[in-house]
């Protein structure tokens, strides 16, 4: 049997081709809207899935894959990015990337959108991101996932004391 096909996750397949990157993605039974989820379907840790938030910075999408094991610090983040960073509502999650919450690929947007990677996520040899459809992923590793999303690793909370 074929996987399902998906045009939010075409995309996600063609964006991967045109990075040079075998678009590996894997399909699930069901929908893996959490990184915990999707962490027990591939028997993995959690902190090996980069999570897909979409926030605003001062009313611009910003794009920030965090490590499954860390929350993003808002306020925090914002500072160093000199902005004010906000949760973006369902319609910009939408409008950015043309996928909806729960499923949202690193890539496969309709333009880009300015992308911050979480520097925690260097710690694994392979990670693994949606692929535009809650119920999809593919693997990656740290280094490819900064190259395909031209993000700016950076640190998404304040060093633990």
């Amino acid at each position: 049997m074929t996987d399902p096909t998906h045009p939010a996750v075409d995309r996600v397949a063609a964006a991967l081709a045109a990075q040079g990157v075998e678009p590996r993605i894997q399909w699930f039974d069901d929908a893996v809207t959490t990184a915990q989820l999707a962490a027990d379907a591939l028997g993995i840790e959690v902190g090996q899935i980069a999570n897909s938030l979409v926030f605003t910075i001062d009313d611009e999408p910003i794009l920030v894959l965090t490590s499954g094991a860390h929350r993003v610090d808002t306020e925090w983040l914002g500072e160093a990015l000199g902005g004010t960073i906000r949760r973006a509502s369902k319609e910009t999650v939408k409008e950015a990337t043309g996928q909806v919450i729960g499923g949202v690929a690193p890539l496969g947007h309709p333009a880009p959108v300015r992308t911050v990677v979480d520097v925690h996520l260097a710690e694994y040899p392979e990670i693994w991101a949606a692929a535009g459809h809650a119920k999809t992923v593919f693997p990656t590793t740290f280094e490819e996932l900064v190259r395909i999303t031209g993000g700016t690793p950076h640190a998404v909370e304040p060093p633990r004391a």
